[in-house]
C-alpha cells in the first residue's frame, strides 16, 4: 500500500505550513491512501489521476476543494465526496463506478465527468443549478430518464457509446443545450420534445438505428443547427438525404463531417450550389451572340461587346484585388484580436471557462490538467502513451512528449473543422469524423 504522508508533501513544497498549500498534483504515484490530505485545510485544487485509490473517504475533510480529478483509479463508489459542497469541477472518468450516487449533494458543480465507468442509471441532478457540462460517455446507460428534468443551465451533454434507446422528453427542460453527443447508441427516432432545444448547434447521432426520414422531422425546428452527423445510420445510405437535410437546415455548416458549400435557390425553388450556378450562367452567356448600339448609333457585333466585357472584367478584377487586400488586412487584425482574446481567456480561471457557453468540449479538454489550473485534461505522460497507442484525436490534439502543439480553437461561432480525433473523455475516435 502506497500511503501519502503530510511530511513528504511539505518537504516537496519547502514549507512547514500545510495551510499555505492550495493546489496539489499527485498523479502516477500508485497511491492507495490519501487520508493525510485532511491536514491541508486550504486545498482548493487536487489532481489524483492515475493512482490506485479504491475510496475517497480520505478527502472528507477537504471541504474547500473546488477542482478534483480522480481519473483512472479503482473507485467503485463516490462515498466520501458528499461534504465537498464547494466542488465546481469533478472528473472521475475511467473508474469502476456503478452509479452516480454521491454527486447529488454537490450543488455547486459546473462540470461533471464520469465517462468510462459501469454506470447503469443516472440520479437526479436537479439541485445543480449551475451545471454546464456533463460527460457520461462509455457507460451502459439505457436512458436519460428524469435526471435532467430541472437542469436548465446545461450546454454540453455527451452520452456517446452507451446503450441509449430513447432520448426521452426530459431534454426539453435543457433550454440552453448547444452540444449533444449521442453517437454509437440504439436510437431509432428523435422525440418531438427536442424542438424545445432551440439553441442546439452540434448534434451527433452517428452510428444509431435511424431508418426513416419521418424519424428526423423534429430537426426542422432546430434552425440554429450548424453541425449534424448521421453517419452509420441506415438512413445515411439514402442518396437524397443530403439534399433534404440542406433544404431543411439552411444554416447548417457541416453535415456528416463534410463542410457544406454556399447555396441559393433557382427559379424553381431548388437549392443550387453557387459554383454550379456560375458555371451555368457562363455557359448560357457563351451561347448567345448579341448586338447593341454604340455611341454613334451603329451596331456593335459580339466581338466588340466581348472586348468591353473583358475590360469591365479587368476593372472588376483590379477592384476585387484591392478589396481582397483590404480583407486580408482585416483578417490579420482579427487574428491578432483573436490571439489577444485567447490569451485573455487563458488568464481566466476554470470556472469562467466552464461558464462560457461558447466554450466547446474541445477547449475544455485540450490542455493538461496538471499544468494548466484553468482547464482539465490529460498529463503529458498520458498524452505520450495515447500517441504510442495510435489514438489520434480531434478534440484533443496529440503531440510528442517533448514538443506539444497548440490545438486550434474551432469554436461554435464559426464553421467547425472536424476530423478523426479522440472524443472528449472517451479515449476513442471521434464520432464527428469518418468511421
Amino acid at each position: 500500500m502506497n500511503r501519502l504522508s503530510s511530511e513528504h508533501i511539505l518537504k516537496e513544497h519547502q514549507t512547514r505550513d500545510p495551510n499555505s498549500i492550495t493546489s496539489l498534483a499527485l498523479t502516477h504515484k500508485a497511491l492507495s491512501d490519501v487520508s493525510c490530505l485532511g491536514d491541508f485545510k486550504n486545498l482548493e485544487r487536487l489532481d489524483l489521476s492515475f493512482n490506485n485509490l479504491s475510496s475517497l473517504e480520505g478527502l472528507k475533510s477537504c471541504v474547500n476543494l473546488k477542482w478534483l480529478s480522480v481519473v483512472q483509479n479503482k473507485l467503485q463508489s463516490l462515498k466520501g465526496i458528499e461534504g465537498l459542497s464547494n466542488l465546481t469541477v469533478f472528473n472521475a472518468g475511467k473508474n469502476k463506478l456503478k452509479s452516480t450516487d454521491g454527486v447529488q449533494s454537490l450543488v455547486g458543480l459546473r462540470a461533471l465527468i464520469l465517462n468510462d465507468n459501469e454506470i447503469v442509471s443516472m440520479c437526479k441532478l436537479d439541485k445543480m443549478k449551475d451545471l454546464n457540462t456533463l460527460v457520461l460517455s462509455r457507460n451502459p446507460i439505457c436512458g436519460i430518464g428524469e435526471s435532467l428534468l430541472k437542469v436548465k443551465s446545461i450546454t454540453k451533454l455527451s452520452l456517446s457509446n452507451c446503450q441509449v434507446q430513447m432520448v426521452g422528453s426530459s431534454l426539453k427542460f435543457c433550454i440552453e443545450l448547444k452540444e449533444l453527443r449521442l453517437a454509437h447508441n440504439d436510437i431509432k427516432t428523435l422525440p418531438d420534445e427536442l424542438a424545445y432545444n432551440k439553441k442546439l448547434q452540434n448534434l451527433d447521432l452517428g452510428n444509431n438505428l435511424i431508418t426513416r426520414w419521418s424519424d428526423l422531422k423534429v430537426l426542422g425546428s432546430l434552425v440554429g443547427l450548424k453541425n449534424l452527423n448521421l453517419q452509420g445510420n441506415p438512413i445515411a445510405e439514402n442518396d437524397k438525404l443530403t439534399k433534404k437535410v440542406r433544404k431543411l437546415l439552411p444554416n447548417l455548416h457541416v453535415f456528416n463531417a463534410k463542410p457544406i458549400s454556399k447555396n441559393s435557390k433557382n427559379e424553381k425553388g431548388d437549392i443550387v450550389d453557387e459554383e454550379k450556378r456560375g458555371e451555368l450562367n457562363n455557359e448560357k452567356n457563351s451561347k448567345h451572340h448579341v448586338t447593341s448600339l454604340n455611341k454613334d448609333g451603329h451596331l456593335n457585333d459580339s466581338r466588340d461587346i466581348d472586348m468591353e466585357k473583358e475590360l469591365k472584367r479587368k476593372r472588376k478584377k483590379t477592384k476585387d484585388k484591392h478589396l481582397m487586400e483590404e480583407v486580408q488586412v482585416n483578417d490579420k487584425n482579427k487574428r491578432a484580436e483573436k490571439k489577444q482574446k485567447k490569451r485573455s481567456k487563458e488568464d481566466q480561471n476554470e470556472l469562467d471557462v466552464i461558464d462560457d457557453i461558447e466554450t466547446s468540449f474541445q477547449e475544455l479538454f485540450s490542455s493538461n490538467s496538471a499544468e494548466n489550473p484553468r482547464i482539465y485534461g490529460e498529463s503529458k505522460a498520458v498524452e505520450g502513451a495515447r500517441q504510442n497507442m495510435n489514438l489520434v484525436g480531434a478534440l484533443v490534439t496529440s503531440s510528442p512528449l517533448a514538443k506539444k502543439k497548440k490545438s486550434k480553437n474551432h469554436g461554435m461561432t464559426s464553421t467547425p473543422q472536424l476530423s478523426q480525433e479522440v472524443e472528449v473523455g472517451m479515449g476513442g475516435s471521434s464520432t464527428w469524423g469518418d468511421e
